[in-house]
């Protein structure tokens, strides 16, 4: 018993001993997360940045400043009015996206980059959007987000940190003028569905115009070809008639010059003659009669000499 009381105060000094260790340790030992780094600050002075990974620090004259995170931010930039180049009050509010390139600088550069780019963000984005109309600021969002976008970063470079993009989220116009834009988007859209009606009525007058003259060229075109198709065949009717008429006086001839023709010639002659004084009789109550009716030999004899000097029996 005396043994044990007698070691009492060495071991709650072992005790201490270890537990100062312990403390030490846990004060001393820095895990960093990976994309992540810390500001090591020498008796409140910069000494080192560490990135991730197991550190040690000196005890009681190290310790860490800063923490930042190397990951991308995103940063609300809360609503704010704007005036638009004709007077217009706007609410915009957007997004910012950040990320710290250099911790060293982003701990002692300026005191919060979070809230100094904010405010910067803010004003930037209210002179741009006075710059153009209210009409112009909704098509115009990518070059007023390119433009705030420049300005950071050229603030934000001093500070380590780089300004990747800004994005408008909303822009919110008064209930008066958004009822006023809202008239002027339907009466444009009237307007276009008037000019687009005009237009196809338009078209459909010219197909239509354009068709009829197309019809009216093919029927001129058919009534050509008719003529042309029916003058054809008169003309070959014409040639075959001649043909045909030529060929029967070449036949008659012929017949007229054989054995017996002649003779044959005059009776038929003498056949038709009667014939056709016969029909003129008929044709009416009034008859007037030549002088030499009796006289059929002479008539015969003149047909026959007729006959005789026809150009297809000069020859003979």
């Amino acid at each position: 018993m005396n043994f044990g009381g007698e070691n009492m105060p060495t071991m709650i000094a072992v005790g201490a001993i270890v537990l100062l260790v312990l403390i030490v340790i846990a004060r001393t030992a820095i895990v960093v997360p990976q994309q992540s780094a810390f500001v090591v600050e020498y008796l409140g002075k910069y000494r080192k940045t560490i990135q991730a990974g197991f550190h040690i620090l000196v005890p009681f004259v190290e310790k860490v400043a800063y923490r930042h995170s190397l990951k991308e931010i995103a940063t609300d930039i809360a609503e704010q009015v704007c005036i638009t180049r004709d007077n217009v009050q706007v609410g915009v509010d957007g997004v910012l996206y950040l990320k710290v390139l250099d911790p060293q600088r982003a701990s002692y550069g300026i005191a919060d980059f979070h809230f100094a780019i904010a405010q910067l963000a803010q004003t930037t984005l209210r002179s741009e959007i006075g710059k153009i109309d209210l009409d112009r600021t909704f098509e115009e969002r990518a070059a007023i987000n390119q433009q705030v976008v420049q300005e950071l970063d050229k603030a934000s470079e001093p500070w380590g940190v780089k300004v990747l993009r800004y994005e408008i989220k909303n822009i919110n116009p008064p209930r008066d003028i958004l009822g006023a834009m809202e008239k002027q988007m339907r009466a444009e859209r009237e307007k276009r569905a008037t000019i687009l009606a005009s237009e196809g009525e338009r078209d459909a007058q010219i197909n239509r115009a354009e068709g009829e003259k197309q019809r009216v060229i093919k029927e001129s075109e058919a009534t050509r070809q008719r003529q042309i198709n029916e003058a054809q065949g008169e003309a070959e009717a014409i040639l075959a008639v001649a043909t045909a008429t030529a060929e029967g006086l070449r036949q008659v001839a012929v017949a007229i010059s054989s054995q017996g023709g002649n003779e044959a010639m005059q009776l038929r002659v003498a056949e038709q003659y009667v014939a056709e004084f016969g029909k003129l009789a008929k044709a009416g109550n009034t008859l007037v009669l030549p002088a030499n009716l009796s006289d059929i030999g002479s008539m015969i004899a003149l047909a026959t000499s007729v006959i005789k000097k026809m150009p297809g029996d000069s020859g003979r």
